[in-house]
């Protein structure tokens, strides 16, 4: 059964797939910060807050994903116009390399550390030495677990990025109105990863029962009977090149014959970019006409760029930029002995104690509000898109 008209820019599959690829690549920014093990801290100028002055350190897990590169940078220059000085490091995706250059940071003397962790589980030794230092630490974006040594959390609603995904799914197939059955492939994100989990919480609690309606239909039997089993289609590390594989593996195992998938759920940007090149390798799919309804988060350029090539339906899009405004905000708030400005004080359990957090609304963006919401607010430059 076809999917409803989506709105698509006239562009052939693999060109748009290798504009993707190119715009990825493009799309890493640097930093003054470093990147590696050495990196020396950068000395903050500017005007601003900040009057403590001091070294914030700033962990962040990879270079590989865009969004961890947007997500540095604009920490990194916000502390800096509040007249702090930054230790900006990425740790390769790697848990030592990340321990390693917290430790690093610590014989620093910072004031706050910052750290986005690999494995929310793994940085309980080294930040406890941070604590024992008379280090506060905030967590980013991903929640830091079993420790008490971690002291606020900043996010966006995790649950409700799953939700709006769901809901998506839920109003373009319209499965309210009884519509279907539509073959599904669902995904999920790292393991390793905190907020994977409430990712795929928030749109399995959506999805689950038109799945048990037998409206949405998984040909490959991967779709976990309740939230708890996430885990067994998580994709590791968040890689495209795994999703892919995967993907493809699905399609060879489950679609030989005339079946096609029509919907996939993806978590993020990075598994709905290799979902794609599954569906463009695997050929009878073409944007626009039978493409399936694929998800995602972060509005990385590659896969806005696919959505206006209609090779994705919709991303999550979740302003780092104001997630950076509200760390740096929190941090100042730290140094110079302020009231933390915190909204959940109920939700985030790490397992030793409930974090105290701040969490940002995200929201949904579609090729058909890429221009409102990604370049009128300055996000991307209308020429990055070719719009």
């Amino acid at each position: 059964m076809s999917l409803r008209t989506r709105k698509v820019t006239a562009v052939l599959a693999g060109t748009a797939l290798m504009m993707a690829g190119a715009a990825a690549c493009s799309s890493e920014r640097t930093t003054d910060g470093g990147g590696g093990d050495d990196a020396a801290a950068d000395e903050g100028g500017g005007e601003g807050g900040g009057e403590a002055g001091g070294l914030i350190g700033i962990a962040m897990p990879t270079r590989s994903l865009e969004r961890w590169n947007n997500d540095g940078a604009n920490l990194e220059e916000n502390l800096q116009e509040m007249g702090y000085e930054t230790s900006l490091q990425y740790a390769d995706n790697e848990v030592d390399q990340q321990i390693t250059q917290i430790q690093n940071m610590l014989n620093q003397d910072p004031e706050v550390l910052v750290v986005a962790p690999i494995d929310g589980t793994a940085l309980g030794p080294v930040l406890q030495s941070a604590a024992d230092q008379g280090v506060e630490i905030i967590a980013y974006d991903r929640l830091i677990n079993d420790t008490e040594a971690v002291d606020y959390y900043a996010t966006f609603d995790n649950y409700q990025v799953g939700q709006l995904q769901g809901d998506f799914i839920v109003d373009e197939l319209g499965l309210e109105d009884g519509e279907g059955p539509y073959n599904f492939e669902p995904f999920a994100g790292s393991p390793d990863d905190n907020n994977a989990r409430f990712f795929f919480a928030g749109a399995w609690d959506v999805l689950l029962p038109y799945v048990e309606e037998g409206q949405l239909v998984v040909p490959s039997g991967k779709a976990p009977e309740s939230v708890d089993g996430w885990t067994n289609i998580g994709i590791q590390g968040w890689s495209s090149e795994t999703a892919q594989s995967e993907m493809q593996n699905r399609l060879n195992s489950f679609y030989a014959g005339e079946e096609q998938v029509d919907v996939v759920l993806s978590p993020n940007d990075s598994l709905a970019l290799g979902i794609a090149q599954a569906f463009d390798a695997a050929g009878g799919y073409s944007p626009g006409e039978n493409w399936p309804l694929i998800t995602g988060q972060d509005a990385d350029l590659a896969n806005v760029n696919n959505m206006l090539a209609g090779m994705q339906a919709m991303t999550v899009w979740k302003d780092t930029r104001a997630l950076g405004d509200q760390v740096a905000t929190m941090v100042d708030q730290i140094v110079t002995g302020e009231e933390v400005d915190v909204n959940d004080t109920e939700t985030y359990d790490n397992g030793v104690k409930v974090v105290p957090a701040y969490l940002l609304e995200p929201e949904v963006v579609t090729p058909e509000t890429v221009e409102e919401k990604l370049v009128e607010s300055g996000f991307y430059d209308a020429d990055e898109l070719n719009l």
